[in-house]
């Protein structure tokens, strides 16, 4: 008798240590997978600050009598094309997309502002100088947020992936989250020549 009474109270505490931890780790889990969307969400926040202070330049851009006509285009294609991805952090192929189309539209806003920079009187502008400030504290705030996000990404994924963690990870069906990437390329260094005669 003694020994059925022994047996379940091991049972029980054995049950209550488990469902502890497990308690723990799932709340740990949810609150790190909250984090990484908080965090995606502040990286969101600052493409779109970028991609309005776009559509402001081009509207200021397309003001300027006999501006190139086919750089604006590129852009207003680009920015067509980035605006529409779709994110799911948890699908890496999902962000390298969202990643591909946001490089594609800063490339081509690139070449656009240097047409803009061979229009005298558009570069004179003060609109066009406070857009040009504003971007880049923009390009600033969106490494910030990426940088943001890759540690909290890294903080969530520790969590999943170490022991005990693990184990209640993969029955509560949480899974690793996507890292952003360098944009490819960008490992090189630009080839800057100056063509002095």
């Amino acid at each position: 008798m003694k020994t059925k009474y022994l047996a379940l109270i091991v049972i029980v505490a054995l049950v209550l240590v488990l469902g502890g931890c497990g308690c723990t780790s799932y709340n740990g889990l949810v609150g790190g997978d909250q984090g990484v969307k908080k965090a995606w969400s502040n990286v969101e926040t600052n493409y779109q600050r970028r991609t309005d202070l776009y559509s402001s330049v081009i509207k200021t851009i397309e003001g300027s009598a006999n501006f190139e006509k086919s750089t604006l285009k590129e852009v207003l294609e680009a920015r067509s094309k980035a605006t529409s991805v779709q994110v799911n952090i948890s699908d890496p192929k999902s962000l390298e997309q969202y990643q591909q189309a946001q490089a594609q539209l800063q490339g081509s806003f690139s070449r656009l502002m240097a047409v803009a920079e061979a229009y005298p009187n558009l570069k004179t502008t003060d609109a066009f100088r406070d857009f040009q400030t504003q971007i880049e504290g923009t390009e600033n705030r969106i490494n910030i947020a990426r940088r943001d996000y890759n540690g909290t990404v890294e903080g969530y994924n520790l969590k999943v992936k170490t022991f005990p963690n693990n184990i209640f990870a993969g029955f509560f069906g949480f899974s690793e989250k996507a890292y952003y990437k360098a944009d490819p390329g960008s490992e090189r260094n630009p080839d800057i020549q100056f063509n002095i005669k």
